[in-house]
């Protein structure tokens, strides 16, 4: 199978983790309490990465942590083509774990008020997940 892209990739949550810890799918989604999500969500633009921490639950500071895909993924059908035409995101997902392999400190934020409307949208029922 040829790479959808050859990265570096990055996943945005409040976890406090640590290099060699895995994210696995299983857990529920931060869009929707009630979901189990069959996938773990990643992209390759930090700032995408840095968005999805800022709304993640919990109460941990937003963290950006740059990952290793273990296995096969694919371009996330939650915003590819059917949100914005291709992937501009770089979002993908995977059924198989992947690999912290270190945290970014930095990295471009969106401002305040966009993340607090994003926040409220989240909180509103965003649509359907594509699980």
């Amino acid at each position: 199978m040829q790479a959808l892209d050859q990265g570096p990739f990055f996943h945005g949550t409040k976890a406090d983790l640590r290099s060699g810890d895995l994210l696995k799918p299983g857990f529920t989604s931060n869009y929707k309490a009630s979901l189990v999500m069959n996938h773990i969500y990643f992209t390759a633009i930090a700032k995408g990465a840095g968005l999805a921490a800022e709304i993640a639950k919990g109460n941990g500071r937003p963290r950006v942590y740059i990952v290793e895909p273990l296995g096969d993924f694919e371009n996330d059908p939650n915003v590819t083509d059917k949100k914005f035409p291709g992937n501009p995101t770089r979002s993908y997902r995977s059924t198989h774990a992947l690999k912290v392999v270190g945290e970014l400190e930095d990295w471009e934020r969106y401002d305040t008020e966009f993340i607090e409307t994003l926040r409220a949208r989240v909180e509103a029922g965003m649509g359907e997940i594509i699980n």
